[in-house]
């Protein structure tokens, strides 16, 4: 299956969402806590995760950590984990750590700095994983910002768009037009909620995402802005990867649209971490590209493959004003994600950067 660069241009000028690289007030996270889901994984993956939030916050300048947690004896636990830190703990029930996609999208206005929380509905990455609490928690997060709120009647997840907040979107067929979310929705259709809600004006449409991937090919595991109309991407360790056609397609399309005139105007490339096994020898859907970009540092996924230092290199000379941390990532992968599926920024215009 070869993709064909699928680019879309609205009318929409006003962008809210900035680019990740903009000004953090805070991050939502919740805890990992649950050991049905976890199980033997859940100590390494709630070190893990106290590392990427030792990794976020590095300094005074460094976000705020909200942290959810559900019942007393895990915030005791959370607060043990994260002793040292600034954080905020919020007794509020969720299902799982996955706030990128379960959590509100937040704006920031870029006059005036008026912050509101976008709220849309979630079904457990259509229905596969349905969890108490996951269909609630972006309203309940939103209600404790005290931010003005704003609900969306459309499933969408914050890990199957990525935006550069100048008016690009990123993202994939497979998952926003996937019957399994918005059944009967068109593309044109899933294009006008996304101009209305988050201001978007162009749209660039991938065909699929990464081989394993049970959230129907977020594009955060497969392409991420560093910085306006500038992106990267992955390419295949060898052609052994089993990532190896996905990648290649997702390389040509860009190579392609990078010439097309979509506002794209560079792209970069990081070798991929190549094949990553759990402990039943299982190929699980490692990337690179499911980063985090704070306002100090980005943290990147370590899965103790001979490339973790090429990404490393590679990236910290596209953020040259931050501090790029390696971090391992391979436990929390387990749950089927990494650092950015668990994390959601508040953008703000105060000590903008």
């Amino acid at each position: 299956m070869t993709q064909r660069a699928n680019v879309t241009q609205s009318t929409q000028n006003a962008m809210r969402i900035p680019g990740e690289w903009a000004h953090h007030e805070s991050v939502w996270l919740a805890w990992p806590a649950a050991k049905d889901l976890w199980e033997e994984d859940l100590p390494a993956a709630q070190k893990e995760f106290a590392d990427l939030c030792r990794a976020i916050q590095i300094s005074e300048k460094s976000e705020h950590l909200q942290i959810l947690v559900r019942t007393e004896a895990e915030e005791l636990e959370a607060r043990a984990g994260l002793k040292g830190l600034r954080a905020t703990f919020h007794r509020i029930p969720y299902g799982d750590i996955w706030l990128r996609d379960t959590a509100p999208i937040f704006e920031c206005d870029p006059e005036t700095g008026a912050q509101k929380a976008n709220v849309f509905q979630f079904n457990g990455w259509g229905g596969k994983y349905l969890l108490p609490g996951d269909d609630r928690v972006a309203a309940r997060i939103a209600e404790t910002s005290k931010l003005p709120l704003q609900k969306w009647d459309f499933v969408l997840e914050g890990g199957s768009i990525e935006m550069d907040g100048v008016g690009n979107l990123l993202t994939t067929e497979e998952c926003l037009l996937n019957p399994n979310r918005n059944p009967g929705v068109t593309r044109e259709s899933i294009e006008e909620k996304l101009r209305e809600s988050l201001g978007v004006k162009y749209f660039l449409w991938l065909k699929r995402g990464l081989l394993l991937d049970h959230t129907d090919g977020h594009i955060d595991n497969l392409a991420r802005f560093v910085r306006p109309n500038e992106i990267v991407i992955m390419k295949p360790s060898s052609k052994d990867d089993i990532q190896y056609e996905v990648l290649e397609e997702i390389r040509a399309l860009f190579h392609e649209t990078a010439k097309a005139g979509c506002g794209l105007m560079k792209v970069h490339e990081i070798t991929s971490p190549g094949s990553v096994y759990d402990s039943e020898r299982e190929i699980m859907p490692a990337s690179y590209m499911n980063f985090y970009i704070a306002n100090e540092s980005v943290v990147v996924p370590q899965y103790g493959t001979p490339n973790d230092a090429e990404a490393l290199r590679i990236l910290q000379s596209l953020f040259k004003t931050r501090k790029v941390i390696g971090s391992s990532s391979k436990a929390i992968l387990t749950g089927g994600g990494s650092f950015h599926c668990i994390t959601q920024q508040v953008p703000s215009l105060e000590g903008r950067l």
